[in-house]
Order: C-alpha cells, then structure tokens, then sequence
C-alpha cells in the first residue's frame, strides 16, 4: 500500500478535480496521465463523485485515485467502497482520521494553523495539505513554517495556479501543490483531452 507520501511524491501537481458528468471521469483521468500526472484527487463536491472514484479506479489503474472533500466517517467508508486509493480532506478531524486509519486509507488532512499541524504531527502525520493556501497567507506563511515546524511537509492546495505553483515547489517544505488549473471546465466539457494532456505536461514538468 502506498502511503500518503508516496501518493505526494508521484508528481508535482495534484490534480483536484470536480467532475459534474460521469462519463468524462475515465477519458479525463487517461488525458492526466498521459500527462504525466497520475495521482488524482476526485472531490465529493458533486452527485456523481463517488461514480467517477469507481469508474477511473476500475478504468485506468495507470492512475492512483483519490478522494477529496472527506466531511466524515460515511465519506471515508463510502469512498474506499468505491476504490480511492488516499483521502484528502479540508480540515483536521480526528473522526476522519480515525475512519481512514481503520479502512487502511492514506490520509492528507487539511490545516490552516501551526496549531493544527501540530496536532496532526502527535498523530504521526508528517505530509500535509495546507488549506486554503493562498487566502491564508501562501508561500510567506510556509515559508515561515518551514523552522519551527521542522520535518513537517505540505500540499497546498486552494488558489493556486500555473504561474504561482514554481513558487511553492520551491520551499523546501512543500511536496507538491494541489490544483484544477489543469482540467479546465471548457476542455472537459468539450472532450478536449489534448488540452489537458498538454497541461498535465507542463504542470509534470515543474518538479
């Protein structure tokens, strides 16, 4: 089983999709890892996420699936049903977290405090994702984690783009970034998988 650093380290972008029409789950998985990218974050922020999970998981097992938008201990159950492979949830939630430990699922816990990465450090967690990343304070704010909170890395996720992605790949606490910048809505929506392979591409290219 891959553990949740192991997930992180696969490329430098994690895709962070919202998928709204089923069928579009397995031709966008296969343009992402035509790409390069093969660890993908499938939100439960629509009706048809958990169908998405199970299509590309069954589909495409080039791909390492995942869930994001982990609320509580159903969420967790029924994604790991359905075949993600890691969770990633917006906040800290000791009840996800203790769900996942018992499905073997590989956790990436939101937090937005040193108070929260602490907390997530007693439980063991050295990988983090930091959420939302740019309205609390970006790059500086990681920056300024980097030597109190020694041996703690992150994923931030939430604002982030092709041009500001370098900028946190660059701290030597990041180990990646999150992002939807490479699944536009319009090439999703018009099957334009070229796009997104290319995009894909180019966001690979940043590590």
């Amino acid at each position: 089983m891959m553990t949740i650093e192991d997930v992180c380290r696969l490329a430098p972008v994690v895709p962070v999709l919202v998928i709204d029409d089923a069928e579009t789950a397995v031709p966008l998985a296969q343009a992402l890892v035509a790409g390069g990218l093969r660890a993908l974050e499938i939100t439960l922020r629509t009706p048809v996420a958990l169908d998405a999970i199970r299509r590309v998981a069954d589909a495409v097992p080039e791909a390492v699936v995942g869930v994001g938008t982990l609320m509580n201990a159903d969420d967790v159950r029924a994604s790991v049903a359905a075949g993600a492979r890691f969770g990633v949830s917006p906040g800290f939630s000791a009840r996800i977290l203790d769900a996942a430990d018992e499905a073997g699922l590989p956790m990436l816990p939101g937090v937005a405090t040193p108070s929260e990465a602490m907390a997530a450090a007693e439980r063991g967690m050295s990988v983090l994702k930091f959420f939302p990343a740019e309205a609390n304070g970006g790059v500086p704010v990681l920056r300024a984690w980097a030597s109190p909170l020694a041996g703690l890395h992150f994923c931030p996720t939430g604002g982030i783009n092709a041009a500001t992605a370098p900028d946190y790949l660059a701290l030597p606490n990041v180990i990646c970034v999150g992002g939807s910048w490479v699944a536009p809505e319009r090439a999703v929506v018009q099957g334009d998988w070229d796009t997104v392979t290319r995009l894909a591409a180019e966001a690979g290219a940043l590590g």
